[in-house]
């Protein structure tokens, strides 16, 4: 576990990124992350402005030497993208983590800076265009992965994408034990992304209610619902989710059928999810919308990051 393509690409001890997770990566849970061994990331969008994203950056400096990256979504529902991406470049952050769109414009910027790039993918395809761009590694996004998820099972995922490629590949999804990261490794795999273990973190600033869903419900309780982004998402299904059903809501229903009017409307989706979701991760409401990976499975309790981080290696 202490020798593989990421660890020496990233100087890392462990193979392992604490996921950028939206609304819920911070400052405090990534230096915690990078003083247990491993490194992490965090969405620039978690950062209403460029002043308190260029602040977190720093804050994190301050603290570690230890690499760390940013999660940018790089398509046109993220009109904070091009200043984003710019501080990244300015900041000199470790890595660059690309989400929902081409980085070929991450890929020409950052890489002669020194930055790394990493693309998350979903297939073999979409791979192949983002390697022929000059990635410098693959997350592949599989079908267990919490939040926006693929439709391939993780496994298979990694043995595909190691057949084709070189490059250091990080499996994301359904991992929440050392055996399950074993697995991914034997499988091909050079490193692992994890997210929804670390959200029943002590040093997470979710709510109770959200870090006491975690751990009531379990892996047969994750559903994907379209209400919230406008791509697919997983959450945990809480009584108000069976209520108002995971089936488009109107808005994506006009998305889908007016292609001139997609782009706005997939950022008007966009915008009303992002608040609908920290509502509910933040605050106490009848609508609660958990974010969640069916690896859920293992949480059992609340406890400290360095403890979750010690029981993964």
């Amino acid at each position: 576990m202490n020798n593989t393509k990421l660890t020496k690409l990233l100087n890392v001890q462990y193979p392992i990124i604490m996921a950028p997770m939206f609304l819920v990566s911070d400052t405090r849970m990534i230096i915690e992350a990078l003083n247990s061994g491993i490194t992490a990331a965090f969405p620039a969008l978690n950062y209403r402005t460029d002043d308190d994203f260029r602040a977190a950056i720093d804050e994190i400096k301050l603290a570690s030497d230890k690499p760390f990256g940013i999660n940018l979504i790089v398509n046109k529902s993220n009109p904070k993208y091009p200043q984003q991406l710019i501080t990244c470049i300015e900041k000199n952050v470790d890595f660059i983590i690309t989400s929902l769109g081409s980085p070929r414009e991450v890929i020409e910027k950052a890489k002669p800076k020194g930055i790394k790039v990493f693309c998350d993918v979903t297939n073999v395809q979409y791979a192949k265009k983002v390697v022929d761009l000059g990635a410098d590694a693959i997350i592949g996004v599989g079908a267990e992965a919490g939040g926006h998820a693929g439709n391939i099972k993780i496994k298979d995922l990694i043995v595909q994408l190691k057949a084709e490629f070189d490059i250091p590949i990080i499996s994301a999804g359904g991992v929440a034990t050392k055996s399950q990261i074993d697995e991914m490794l034997a499988a091909g795999a050079d490193g692992v992304s994890v997210g929804t273990v670390f959200i029943a973190a002590e040093e997470c600033g979710v709510s109770d209610d959200y870090k006491q869903a975690l751990v009531d419900y379990k892996a047969n309780d994750i559903v994907r619902t379209s209400n919230l982004s406008g791509s697919p998402l997983t959450v945990i299904n809480t009584p108000y989710v069976q209520k108002i059903g995971t089936e488009a809501n109107f808005l994506m229903r006009m998305m889908i059928k007016h292609k001139k009017l997609r782009k706005i409307l997939k950022l008007i989706i966009a915008v009303q999810g992002m608040n609908q979701i920290k509502k509910s991760a933040f605050g106490a409401s009848y609508k609660t919308y958990f974010v969640a990976g069916p690896s859920i499975e293992y949480i059992n309790e609340v406890r400290p990051l360095k403890e979750i981080v010690e029981d993964l290696v």
